[in-house]
């Protein structure tokens, strides 16, 4: 997978999950992948829930992964 592919499939993954953030306030976006790690920058309600953590390893990271397997972690920048 090019990289232009595989950052195709990483949007169509937060596409998905927008949503559910978006009814929480929230929000996210897509800072970078280098390397099969994705980098995101939780926005809004989600920057101060005491479970975004939970959130973008049990919900993100494991969207991002069903669209895009070789992705080996997702973490949260500022």
């Amino acid at each position: 997978m090019t990289a232009e592919e595989l950052k195709s499939e990483v949007e169509k993954a937060l596409a998905e999950i927008r949503p559910f953030l978006e009814s929480d306030g929230g929000d996210i976006s897509l800072v970078s992948i280098d390397d099969n790690i994705v980098k995101v920058q939780l926005l809004g309600a989600c920057t101060g829930c005491s479970v975004n953590q939970m959130t973008l390893k049990n919900g993100v990271e494991a969207t991002i992964k069903r669209y895009a397997p070789q992705i080996q972690e997702v973490i949260s920048v500022n």
